[in-house]
């Protein structure tokens, strides 16, 4: 299969670009490089031994894309988008034009070009404010900011776009929260600027960019009063979107599938394993709560096993050590 990974120089998107290389597949990626590094794309080709055809193109280039799709390809994989909550709130119509109207032009080009297999990296904040966990695929949804509403937004279209048109085959894989990198040290998550996810502060903290981790709130109900999430392993995450690749044809219309780990860790659980990793306590300060936050949440990860025979591999120690090795060897990301 030839396939076009959208978002291809991210942390996501790279990890997957070399999962399907190792597989086999032909892939060509594209990104605009406004979150990313082209570095990512050079270790991924060394990393597989393989080619990696990548392009400099924007979702909104409605020209770009067509010619693009026009190459063809047998599917495509879209991780390509803005995704800082607190941003989306400052700039909620940069939001809607970059995520919804960049992806409505890639269905568009899709469409066009004759190429009706489409895998989109959703997430579990389609769920909002979740009361109870573990969270199932059939979780009422809503969205708690821009960012989500922009999720929200491309779930309707593909399910509005596959009842609508026979043909389509659109797997929508809500994950959770990613963490860890490749085993080689070579790939990882560079956030640009202050991270707004746990995992990359506590390494970065770990490394000195930052004084303390920042733990808000200690008094929720669960074993140790911090918030408890599901983290999943990026690796285990971009072979999930290849095991959605395989198995694509038997998503008939649009239809979604959690990523998770069907079990959740605590923030201070994250920060007592990510010190055992990189062999030094990690300093943190106890804040208050932050409005808006669940107390814990979980994916009931059922379904992915059943339709995809997928499931994670690897736990919070092995997320630890090797986003700590990533951390360690490119202190600075992509720009050391």
């Amino acid at each position: 299969m030839r396939v076009l990974v959208t978002g291809a120089s991210g942390y996501i998107g790279s990890q997957t670009c070399l999962e399907l290389l190792k597989a086999g597949f032909e892939v060509v990626g594209f990104d605009n490089l406004s979150n990313s590094s082209e570095v990512s794309i050079t270790r991924v080709r060394e990393l597989s031994g393989k080619p990696l055809r990548f392009e400099k193109l924007d979702l909104l280039d409605k020209a770009g894309l067509n010619r693009l799709l026009k190459e063809g390809f047998d599917a495509v994989i879209h991780f390509a988008g803005l995704k800082a909550v607190g941003e989306s709130v400052e700039k909620p119509e940069l939001y809607r034009k970059n995520n919804v109207e960049g992806t409505a032009n890639l269905i568009a080009a899709m469409k066009e070009a004759g190429c009706r297999r489409l895998i989109f990296s959703s997430s579990c904040t389609v769920y909002g404010e979740v009361k109870k966990s573990p969270v199932d695929e059939s979780h009422p949804r809503s969205a708690v900011n821009p960012y989500g509403g922009t999720k929200l937004a491309v779930e309707d279209m593909c399910f509005a776009l596959a009842r609508a048109e026979q043909g389509w085959h659109i797997a929508l894989l809500r994950y959770f929260n990613p963490v860890g990198a490749d085993a080689s040290g070579r790939i990882g998550e560079d956030p640009r600027g202050t991270p707004n996810n746990l995992m990359p502060y506590v390494m970065q903290t770990a490394v000195g960019r930052h004084a303390a981790v920042r733990v808000w709130g200690s008094d929720y109900p669960t074993p140790d009063g911090t918030g408890v999430r599901d983290y999943i392993h990026v690796v285990d995450l971009a072979l999930g979107h290849l095991a959605a690749l395989n198995k694509i044809d038997d998503f008939a219309g649009a239809e979604a599938v959690n990523l998770g780990a069907g079990r959740g860790y605590s923030v201070l659980e994250v920060i007592a394993a990510a010190s055992k990793a990189a062999g030094k306590k990690i300093p943190y300060e106890i804040c208050p709560r932050r409005p808006g936050d669940s107390a814990a949440i979980w994916a009931d990860p059922a379904l992915a096993k059943k339709k995809l025979g997928w499931a994670t591999r690897r736990g919070l120690e092995e997320m630890c050590a090797d986003h700590w090795r990533w951390q360690r060897a490119n202190p600075d990301g992509y720009g050391a």
